[in-house]
């Protein structure tokens, strides 16, 4: 194999010739697309002939061409110019005109690729800074056919140079690609329920989805993955990518190595789904972390509303400036259902989508959705500072709906945080990398399904809790201070009354200043008639009577009109509530586990113990009860450390101590 950043860097010493009149940020509009097509024109190298000459043959005698002359090219696209690469460089005079010819010559799926480059600006510009023949010269001189730069090598090329030039325009690389190794390893964790019982097949044949897919990294290494595993297997693979030079990046991957490039589709997976109504049995992405969705919002929240789980966004929408959880439900709606076999998905996330978002929350209710439909099958924690544009955590999500029985209700937490190797030279913020044996060392741990120092294995109701509300009686007395005279003249509600009336009210509170009343019922009974002779207005009443109010831990509790307590907003708490078991046998909508008595059950059993012995007079408010998810994944394989002894701590510092006094003393010498 040769090396992909040789390559890269022969190609790369085509920026020396742009310097100056390109922007380093601009490399990769002339560089990228150079590429693709010089790969086009090595592939067709040896069918060319015979698809000009069978070009002239039929052109005027048969309408539609495509289909014979992918056949004479042997691929899925052909070049019917009678130029090529080399030949571009007969006549410096004339290279911009023979390359817009060339370019024009490609069949409509390979200019496709090449119209998303905007190339043709790319041409007049290099013509008229005298660039043009130099820059395609350089080309010509690189050899990129299959024989000596195959297509996985293709593949490490693009990303390459595609990381090269999102370093010297501070974008986000990652957003690009996925490093090679953590794909293996997101692959692996894909595939590995399936390896010995279904892939493994004579001429099976599955299908794969990436919504966010990038150069196709993640389809060309599952593709691989697959083919090493069973030779006579196929995998079909499908994708959407919204960054214009990736998605040609990745359809002209996907037309060099045989796949049906129709697959790849462009544009926004949540605005224009492109797979609208198709099922697969296998997804994967890494959508760009903590990416917002405000340009597609009106779409996303105009399906949600009008189909909910009938179409793709019904468990709930994240907070408008991180989209990870639409990815996974888009994704999730793409599954095949059980009865037709199920799928299996995997998707990178950072934490956030962990526990970001409250009970009752659209990140809360998509975990809620996920878990109690049974789907979540495995996290996996993985070390820092494995991608290119973030040193963040990273975490790999696997759902199905089809787990094994033994999976069944559970979840299964790996932590292969400290599972790296770290690399000689930090590329990006890309400092650490899963080495082989790390790699089957975490899909063993995965696969064994065994509960270890790095495995934890949880019932799906441990990560959910009741967010109870709990209230305690509201305690009023009612005096008339300095303090509270205040406090009720400076109310919004007395404010908007005329001066006159504010300073009448000035005054007959002044006269009753150091009066207490024990009830409410009380001081309206001594001071109403004359507030509202004064000219207050009703609703402005109740403003006095609140202003006037002073909470006492012993005064009388206050009785609303049906007789129960009022609750003190001030004192009001929130806890959690471990949720109860669910019922292995149970039957029906997920939503509904969970019987109102066992809540009842389950929040009784936990105000007895944690709450009442010490705020006897608490309630719950069962109207503001939300069922909550969260999977606090860290604090499952949190280690105590003790502190060290003092006395050790003291022996340090005094040595410490000692170190400087000698110091110093030597310095005053």
């Amino acid at each position: 194999m040769t090396d992909p950043k040789n390559h890269a860097n022969l190609i790369w010493s085509v920026a020396d010739l742009l310097r100056g009149d390109y922007k380093q940020s601009e490399y990769g509009k002339v560089i990228l697309p150079l590429t693709v097509i010089r790969r086009l024109d090595c592939v067709l190298e040896p069918t060319k002939a015979a698809v000009l000459e069978k070009h002239a043959q039929l052109a005027r005698r048969i309408e539609n061409l495509e289909p014979v002359l992918q056949a004479v090219s042997g691929e899925q696209f052909y070049n019917t110019s009678p130029l090529t690469f080399t030949k571009l460089l007969d006549d410096p005079s004339t290279i911009a005109d023979s390359l817009s010819l060339y370019v024009g010559g490609f069949s409509a799926a390979a200019k496709d690729v090449i119209d998303k480059f905007d190339f043709g600006i790319q041409i007049e510009r290099l013509r008229r800074a005298n660039l043009l023949y130099r820059v395609v010269g350089k080309f010509a001189e690189i050899d990129l056919h299959p024989d000596t730069v195959s297509n996985i090598e293709m593949g490490y090329l693009y990303e390459e140079l595609i990381r090269k030039f999102s370093e010297l325009s501070n974008e986000t690389a990652g957003e690009h690609f996925t490093p090679r190794e953590v794909i293996r390893l997101m692959v692996n964790l894909l595939f590995t329920a399936d390896d010995e019982t279904i892939l493994t097949k004579p001429g099976i044949v599955k299908t794969l989805y990436d919504p966010a897919c990038g150069t196709g990294g993640m389809l060309s290494v599952a593709e691989d993955h697959l083919r090493d595993l069973n030779p006579q297997a196929r995998l079909e693979v499908f994708g959407q990518e919204l960054n214009a030079e990736t998605y040609a990046i990745c359809r002209s991957d996907m037309m060099l190595k045989g796949q049906d490039a129709s697959h790849i589709a462009y544009g926004n997976s949540f605005s224009e789904d492109h797979h609208d109504g198709e099922r697969f049995d296998y997804l994967l992405a890494n959508p760009p972390f903590g990416v917002e969705w405000k340009k597609v919002e009106d779409e996303v929240k105009t399906e949600a509303a009008t189909k909910g789980f009938a179409g793709r966004f019904g468990a709930g929408l994240p907070r408008i400036n991180d989209g990870s959880f639409l990815f996974i439900q888009h994704m999730i709606s793409k599954m095949k259902r059980p009865e037709d076999g199920g799928s299996r998905l995997a998707i990178v996330f950072n934490g956030s989508p962990l526990f970001t978002g409250a009970a009752g929350s659209g990140e809360s209710e998509i975990r809620r959705w996920i878990i109690e439909n049974d789907w979540l099958e495995a996290v996996v924690a993985l070390p820092d500072q494995l991608f290119y544009n973030t040193g963040i955590s990273t975490y790999f999500w696997i759902v199905t709906n089809r787990k094994s029985e033994e999976r069944r209700g559970k979840v299964q937490l790996v932590d292969a945080r400290e599972l790296f190797v770290k690399m000689r030279k930090s590329l990006g913020e890309k400092r650490k990398q899963i080495s082989d044996e790390q790699i089957d060392e975490i899909t063993r741990l995965y696969g064994d399904f065994a509960e270890g120092e790095r495995v934890k294995i949880l019932p799906n109701e441990a990560f959910g809790f009741l967010r109870i509300t709990v209230e305690q009686p509201l305690r009023l007395r009612w005096e008339i201070t300095d303090e509270t005279i205040q406090v009720t003249l400076d109310a919004k509600a007395l404010q908007k009354q005329p001066e006159q009336v504010q300073a009448l009210l000035r005054e007959l509170l002044a006269e009753h200043r150091g009066s207490t009343f024990e009830t409410q019922k009380e001081i309206v009974k001594a001071l109403g008639r004359r507030v509202a002779d004064a000219g207050i207005a009703t609703v402005a009443q109740k403003a006095v009577w609140s202003g006037l109010a002073v909470r006492d831990d012993q005064a009388p509790v206050i009785i609303d009109r049906r007789g129960n307590p009022e609750p003190d907003a001030d004192l009001r708490d929130q806890e959690n509530v471990p949720l109860p078991p669910i019922p292995v046998s149970f039957e029906g909508d997920p939503t509904e586990r969970f019987a109102s008595l066992e809540y009842q059950t389950a929040v009784d059993d936990y105000m007895r113990d944690e709450v009442l012995p010490y705020v006897p007079e608490a309630w719950v408010d069962h109207e503001k009860t939300k069922i909550g998810y969260e999977i606090p994944l860290t604090r499952h394989f949190y280690k105590y450390i003790p502190p060290r002894p003092l006395e050790e701590i003291d022996a340090e510092i005094k040595a410490l101590e000692d170190e400087i006094q000698e110091l110093l003393a030597e310095v005053a010498a």
